[in-house]
């Protein structure tokens, strides 16, 4: 492994750790001594990394942190060309434009040779049939769902009966033609999905939703298995 990727892998390895963690544990999932530890620290800091601590209290990584140009292996370069591509062609506008942007600010800081790896990707996403269109703008709905804040839909079902809900949202899924927002239910007490299309308005909650959005999906997957598991039986 060169250096440029262990330092990469070191930034990755912190960002994992929310709390302050030892020189000891982070060379041990490193795989490195523990003196080539602070060495690596140090370069990061000098390269404008908020990397907080010292020997014997721990380190922890700031938020914020643009990446310096360090090394992409071949498939994570791949990786994010085609993950963006499919935002571009899949995603609400807003979206597609910080998919754009977030591949120009990655390309500007890559070494040549790796920005040319990215410039000439060969994978690319197939156009599909145009997603009906959102009379709410889903940039509302992901900022609900960032700030735990409930929303009341106006929701259109399949055969267009309109009903009001309280929900608190915790997660949107994209698929080809449509997108859904995952909520609990004040109505129902339980966990509902809603097309986006069929939102005809949204009304912004004061104040965050009682549970955390964490929590919420958390126990979204694990009634999702449940039901999985019994239709496999």
């Amino acid at each position: 492994m060169s250096r440029s990727e262990r330092l990469f892998d070191l930034l990755n390895v912190l960002r994992r750790h929310r709390r302050p963690v030892s020189g000891k544990v982070l060379a041990q999932e490193m795989g490195i001594s523990l003196r080539t530890l602070y060495r690596d620290i140090a370069s990061l800091q000098a390269q404008g990394a908020t990397i907080e601590g010292e020997p014997g209290i721990g380190y922890v990584l700031r938020p914020g942190f643009l990446l310096p140009p360090l090394m992409f292996p071949p498939e994570e370069i791949e990786a994010l060309v085609l993950g963006s591509r499919w935002v571009v062609e899949r995603a609400d506008g807003r979206l597609r434009d910080a998919a754009l942007s977030a591949l120009a600010r990655i390309g500007a800081v890559l070494p040549p040779d790796l920005r040319d790896e990215m410039d000439s990707s060969a994978l690319f996403v197939a156009p599909g049939a145009p997603a009906p269109l959102d009379t709410v703008d889903p940039a509302l709905l992901r900022k609900a769902i960032r700030t735990e804040t409930r929303l009341t839909l106006y929701y259109n079902d399949e055969a267009g009966v309109a009903s009001q809900r309280v929900v608190w949202p915790f997660a949107l899924a994209f698929f080809d033609r449509v997108r859904l927002v995952l909520a609990w239910c004040e109505l129902r007490q339980d966990f509902r999905s809603f097309r986006t299309d069929r939102i005809s308005a949204v009304e912004l909650g004061q104040g965050r939703y009682p549970r955390r959005r964490q929590a919420l999906m958390k126990a979204w997957r694990e009634q999702e298995a449940l039901r999985r598991g019994s239709e496999s039986c």
